[in-house]
């Protein structure tokens, strides 16, 4: 699973995610963007999430 996604690629899911009703790739979403923010480290978790959404 990649380990940096593209910040305007976690929005487009963020957005697409949050329309479909899929509540945990939203939460993913934001920690991850926070995450950004902030200067920390995305959890694994939520960026095989992010990956795995189109998969």
């Amino acid at each position: 699973m990649p380990t940096d996604i593209p910040m305007d690629t976690v929005w487009s899911i963020l957005e697409a995610a949050n329309e479909l009703g899929d509540a945990g790739t939203v939460d993913a979403c934001r920690r991850v963007i926070d995450a950004n923010l902030c200067g920390g480290t995305p959890g694994r978790s939520d960026l095989n999430a992010i990956a795995a959404f189109f998969a």
